[in-house]
């Protein structure tokens, strides 16, 4: 599963987050934001944290799929 890169940065700007602070309230690694923020995928689990973290549902941070 992928998160949608620019949604993920953009929230993270408006809500004023660095990659560290998003990943100690995410429960998660750096490395982990990093990666989601240039585009790889993730477990949804990760996926799951990071919008609780941010205060909003996972559907609002995934990739869509254009298929």
């Amino acid at each position: 599963m992928r998160i949608d890169r620019v949604k993920l940065i953009a929230e993270m700007a408006r809500q004023n987050l660095k990659v560290q602070e998003l990943a100690e309230r995410a429960a998660v690694s750096r490395v982990t934001i990093t990666a989601m923020r240039g585009g790889k995928s993730c477990s949804y689990n990760s996926a799951q944290h990071v919008a609780l973290a941010l205060g909003v549902d996972v559907t609002e941070i995934l990739e869509d799929k254009e298929e």
